[in-house]
């Protein structure tokens, strides 16, 4: 629940861009034996041990109090077709995150914006960008002049989304982009890049490779934005993240980071690549209030399954995210659950990103109302009215448990966590 006590924008940080960089600049060849371990790879946390009574606490059930917002869509002088697409999708009045960030890209200013998952990030940054780009476009007489805006997310859902989401911004403004994520055709990428896309947005390991086949130049991009920063660097993307940004503009790039942590890793990053940022913080609280957490203790796979099957029959569970660690346990899981009669999809890193682009869009749709996933779906992912989270297998890290129910209990709705722990 947002306070009006949010504190608003501070300077924070000195950059070194170019010292730390500098070394990555001379890459000429492509060569796929000294390419930097990417995602899947070394990973920042390893497992912790958790008390499970962290898992356990009676929501408040609050009706979340509106944020005042400083500012209203109109304050910001967007062009009058941009606003009209700010209407028709649905924004009213800014979200603190979007109230405290807008203005400060607009200006040019590099920015780090900490923010829980579903708070309005994605649009705290499209909006000024969109608005940016087109008044830039005025300007610019040649297509082959026009700047790049790359826009990098953890993992192919996030940057599918993100990319719906410029779609119905854009719409009727004559701006274009491009997903870039594995898994989807890399040639017609390809194709588009070089018909002068604007804006880029995808993956780090896909946007790597377009980098090495000389398709992607960063040396005009004018502002990259790296969402869900933390997430990507528990997923082994660090390397690749430091060589994409090393490849932008040191001296005309804007740098927009977005976290939900400020662990040291990510403090180091942004003081390497960010000068003199915005530091903007709307963290709400560890878990969301209105959240019943509660475990079940079960001895046996056979118990677990059989008690899993209790919960989902029960009224109320009308649409329910379920989480496993490995991506033949999802596959599993899912198989047994179809069996017994539900109507049941599941996405993990193994399957194509057009089956897992089709299986999300079932469960948005409620055509399918259980959805068992990776944390491939823990972070970012715009669900609506997800009733249940139930983790399946015990998160690997607290924060990993409080990304995954952060998907059900939002816009002040009721949600319920469910874990299973041994007994």
């Amino acid at each position: 629940m947002y306070k009006n006590s949010i504190k608003g924008p501070k300077k924070f940080g000195r950059s070194k861009f170019a010292s730390k960089t500098k070394s990555f600049n001379g890459a000429k060849k492509f060569n796929k034996n000294s390419r930097p371990k990417r995602g899947g790879g070394k990973k920042r946390f390893s497992g912790e041990r958790i008390d499970f009574s962290r898992f356990i606490k009676k929501g408040e059930h609050v009706k979340e109090l509106p944020y005042v917002s400083k500012h209203s869509f109109s304050d910001f002088n967007f062009q009058e077709q941009l606003q009209k697409n700010i209407i028709k999708k649905g924004f009213t009045n800014p979200r603190p995150i979007q109230d405290q960030a807008i203005l400060s890209v607009l200006e040019g200013k590099d920015v780090f914006g900490m923010a829980n998952t579903g708070t309005g990030k994605t649009a705290a940054f499209l909006l000024p960008l969109i608005e940016k780009n087109l008044k830039n476009k005025k300007t610019v007489k040649q297509l082959t002049e026009r700047e790049t805006v790359l826009i990098m997310a953890p993992t192919r859902e996030l940057a599918m989304q993100i990319e719906n989401d410029f779609r119905d911004l854009t719409f009727g403004l004559g701006i274009f982009s491009v997903a870039c994520v594995g898994g989807l055709p890399i040639n017609k990428q390809i194709d588009e890049i070089r018909r002068g896309i604007t804006f880029v947005i995808g993956t780090p390991g896909r946007i790597y490779d377009l980098i090495h086949r000389k398709v992607l130049d960063l040396s005009k991009c004018t502002s990259v934005v790296l969402d869900e920063a933390d997430r990507m660097l528990d997923m082994g993307f660090r390397d690749d993240m430091v060589f994409i940004l090393g490849k932008c503009s040191k001296e005309n790039c804007q740098t927009l980071f977005f976290s939900a942590t400020l662990s040291p890793e990510i403090k180091k990053l942004t003081t390497e690549f960010l000068k003199d940022p915005i530091f903007i913080s709307v963290i709400s609280g560890e878990t969301a209030k209105n959240i019943d957490q509660d475990i079940i203790r079960v001895k046996t796979k056979e118990e677990k399954l059989d008690r899993l099957h209790e919960v989902l029959k029960k009224e109320g569970t009308d649409k329910v995210l379920i989480f496993r660690e490995m991506k033949h346990s999802v596959d599993t899981l899912t198989k047994e659950l179809h069996q017994l009669g539900f109507k049941v999809g599941c996405i993990h890193g193994d399957k194509r990103s057009r089956e897992r682009i089709r299986t999300l869009n079932l469960f948005k749709k409620d055509e399918i109302t259980i959805l068992i996933a990776t944390d491939v779906a823990a972070r970012g992912l715009d669900i609506p009215d997800v009733t249940h989270v139930i983790n399946y297998d015990i998160p690997q890290t607290y924060d990993t448990y409080v990304h995954r129910i952060g998907r059900t209990g939002r816009s002040g709705k009721k949600g319920i966590a469910l874990t299973f722990v041994p007994a």
